[in-house]
């Protein structure tokens, strides 16, 4: 047996790996996996070059646990390595990895650490993170080479000895300590397994798992068909996931299936998808896939998954991707992302800048496609890609120069219109061309109908403008569209908002309408709203309540937390507006007896409440009450 001592400086490098590595503890099995995965991969590569003669075999990568041993076990059948291999790879360069490391660690903050642990082949030392002592057996694919064993602690002191062990490869043997028995647990590996390795190239096995296996030709007494339970081997990787077949070789069954395989508890069916394949000028694969997100844009547990030759980084892709691409779903893999760092070190790496810039261009581009060469498809998924598409707007001017090509705007008879066209429409509805283009919108079909079908019938057009985002896409459209404004088509009447050439004359003069105004004022709330009087069409409604769209927008912003919290302390304002040509406000000047009068008043006032869905409680009860009483 030949022992040594690890030349390094720092006496017990060890300890000081776990403490700044713990935060990561779980990848220890991660990176044993993926370092069987390539000398697997290596032993392959030798041999489709001639340099390995023998038969590659059952190259199937084992993992197991003996509980009361308290062991987990990684065992590969690639090539292996030599006592001189031990000593070089093992004991002198991942050594002085580590040692650099710590030489660069000092001084720094421990999220400093997690930035530099990627730079110093660290792999194999995370499993001193969850060991006390660690074992390796291997035996090098070479003809005559001996079988091997290297024991270490933890401490600078290793023994290396010959064994015996027939196959070729390497057994990593883990001596689990106190503080990490939660790994001797299945379940634990199970899940660890499916989270990091789900896609590795080589096979990986953990145990068996039974099934129900029908028995050809064989019926139960019921005259059913006959089932039996199996066990089989339990492999936990897909090897050949979707990205990394040829794009030409699938078809929508293979997207929607591999779709559900990254997230079987999704069952809604994507969009659409993306496939990516790009090598220069860096290496990215992927699909992206476009979910359902209507109106509901809640944080996304099924996030874009980043992986690096298949093996799994993270899913935490918020600031590696832009905000708005984080609503995707789907996988990326990029041989350029680098593997053992913090989330705020890939943020900052020019690679993984270069690929969220590209992914961004590549979503466009499917967009715009989709757009100019199925619109009738694309107008029909509208509804579900509208907040991705605001999002992106909103979020990166880059997307915003593209996006403005395919974003439409949906009216209240369910027709879309690109951003120009509707700007055309706008125009010809008009007539006063100097005046600021008026843009009407409903957030409500519901609750704002009449205002809606006031507008209509005389000639205008509404939006439907009833998104989570929608409050913030119409403050984006007011700075992009030159000389035009958003405004809610209850914020006043029509006549007001849009100005005619004509303007209809009043019946009232304005002695009467001081008379009246009082009498208004008598039945409302004044502090909550102000009378006002306007000559409108003898059809349109006699009472309206109307909202100014600034002091609507400020409190909305308060409510949202835009800076300007006293707002949302004022209380709410509206205009109680008073059509001075309908016959019923001429009723009520003309009326002479006070109880009738103001009977009458209230009812205008209080339909004009309900139709804003602003009468309840007390008030609600009364206005039924004196409904029915009028009825009878």
């Amino acid at each position: 047996m030949q022992k040594g001592k690890i030349n390094v400086q720092t006496e017990n490098i060890f300890p000081i790996i776990k403490k700044f590595l713990y935060s990561d503890h779980e990848i220890f099995l991660r990176e044993l996996i993926s370092n069987a995965v390539d000398a697997s991969q290596k032993l392959k590569t030798l041999s489709s070059l001639g340099k390995f003669k023998g038969e590659l075999g059952d190259l199937t990568i084992q993992v197991s646990f003996d509980k009361k041993k308290k062991t987990i076990t990684i065992s590969d059948k690639g090539i292996g390595m030599t006592s001189e291999e031990v000593e070089k790879y093992i004991n002198q360069i991942a050594f002085s990895g580590a040692e650099e490391f710590v030489e660069k660690y000092k001084g720094k903050t421990e999220a400093d650490a997690n930035a530099l642990i990627g730079h110093f082949g660290l792999g194999f030392y995370s499993s001193f993170m969850v060991s006390k002592e660690v074992e390796i057996r291997t035996k090098s694919y070479l003809d005559d080479s001996k079988a091997v064993k290297w024991v270490c602690d933890g401490s600078p002191e290793y023994s290396l000895s010959e064994i015996k062990k027939e196959e070729r490869g390497t057994d990593i043997i883990l001596h689990i300590a106190d503080d990490s028995e939660e790994f001797l647990e299945e379940h634990k590996l199970l899940e660890l397994l499916k989270k990091y390795c789900k896609f590795l190239p080589v096979s990986i096995q953990f145990g068996m798992e039974k099934s129900w296996e029908k028995v050809e030709g064989e019926k139960d007494k019921d005259g059913n068909d006959k089932s039996v339970e199996v066990e089989n081997p339990r492999i936990i990787n897909n090897t050949k996931p979707l990205w990394t077949i040829k794009p030409t070789e699938l078809n929508d069954e293979d997207y929607s299936k591999f779709y559900h395989e990254l997230y079987p508890y999704t069952f809604d069916e994507p969009l659409f998808n993306i496939h990516l394949n790009v090598d220069y000028p860096f290496n990215l694969t992927g699909v992206l896939y476009f979910p359902k997100v209507k109106k509901n844009l809640e944080v996304q547990k099924d996030k874009i998954q980043l992986y690096c030759n298949q093996v799994f980084v993270t899913d935490s892709v918020e600031g590696i991707v832009p905000d708005f691409l984080t609503l995707l779903h789907g996988v990326l893999d990029s041989p350029d992302i680098p593997l053992n760092v913090s989330r705020s070190y890939l943020q900052s790496d020019a690679n993984v800048k270069k690929i969220s810039s590209h992914i961004t261009k590549k979503v466009a581009d499917k967009l715009e496609e989709i757009f100019k060469n199925r619109r009738e498809e694309f107008e029909a998924k509208w509804d579900d890609i509208k907040v991705f598409i605001e999002y992106g707007m909103i979020s990166e001017d880059k997307f915003y120069e593209r996006a403005e090509k395919f974003c439409l705007l949906k009216n209240t008879d369910g027709k879309y219109f690109t951003l120009d066209d509707y700007k055309n429409i706008v125009k010809d509805l008009q007539t006063d061309k100097d005046k600021k283009l008026v843009y009407l919108y409903t957030n409500n079909t519901e609750d704002q109908h009449s205002y809606i079908q006031q507008a209509k019938e005389k000639g205008y057009d509404v939006l439907v403008m009833d998104g989570v985002l929608d409050s913030h896409f119409i403050n984006l459209m007011e700075r992009k569209l030159e000389n035009s404004s958003f405004v809610r088509v209850d914020a006043e009447t029509v006549d007001k908002l849009i100005k005619k050439d004509e303007e209809i004359p009043s019946k009232l003069n304005d002695a009467e309408k001081e008379k009246l105004k009082p009498i208004f004022e008598n039945n409302i709330e004044k502090s909550k709203f102000t009378v006002v009087f306007e000559s409108m069409s003898e059809t349109d409604q006699p009472v309206m309540i109307t909202q100014s769209e600034f002091m609507r927008r400020m409190k909305d912003m308060s409510a949202l937390g835009g800076g300007m919290s006293y707002m949302g302390n004022m209380p709410e304002m509206y205009n109680l507006v008073v059509n001075t040509n309908h016959p019923l406000v001429s009723q009520v000047l003309n009326e002479e007896n006070e109880e009738n009068q103001n009977k009458t008043v209230k009812q205008l006032t209080d339909l004009a409440l309900l139709s804003q869905n602003l009468l309840k409680g007390e008030a609600l009860t009364a206005f039924i009450k004196r409904s029915i009483d009028i009825i009878k």
